[in-house]
């Protein structure tokens, strides 16, 4: 599978205190950039994506959704990513998700898993760790995703 998502230094210089406390106060405080007027940061701790528009100079919140990310064995990246290819679905011969957005290499939000033909749900679970890495969103949040957030949109994982 083609991926075009780029990652940026990982040791972009952020300031994390408050991550998990006030993502506003995070997006904003740290005068995050990016090419669009969109931004996602997904807290892989607390299980949240947060989706942000830019209004003038600040970081409005438009969402806090909860997410399904990596299990301790296939953890999700971290670090500073710009949004790359998107995919209306994928999948193989035993599941599927729709609205697929890449961070970077194999690393997509998406929505939850279908079964191969995308027609019923197999797994709908959010708020946990149990994925290989990728970010689950519930269906029309990724669909959001998919349709609003631009291609070098930036992403924040920590």
């Amino acid at each position: 599978m083609e991926s075009n998502g780029v990652r940026l230094n990982k040791n972009t210089n952020l300031d994390y205190t408050n991550f998990n406390k006030d993502m506003s106060d995070f997006a904003n405080k740290n005068n995050i950039n990016s090419k669009t007027d969109y931004l996602i940061i997904t807290s892989t701790k607390n299980k949240y994506t947060y989706i942000f528009e830019k209004n003038k100079e600040a970081w409005d919140m438009l969402y806090k959704w909860s997410c399904t990310v990596g299990k301790n064995s296939t953890p999700t990246i971290s670090g500073v990513f710009f949004v790359g290819i998107k995919y209306p679905a994928i999948g193989d011969e035993n599941s599927s998700v729709k609205y697929a957005t890449n961070i970077t290499d194999e690393y997509y939000y998406h929505s939850i898993i279908y079964n191969e033909t995308g027609l019923s749900i197999k797994d709908d679970r959010l708020g946990v760790a149990i994925s290989h890495g990728c970010i689950r969103l519930a269906t029309s949040s990724a669909k959001w995703i998919y349709e609003n957030v631009r291609e070098e949109s930036t992403i924040i994982i920590y």
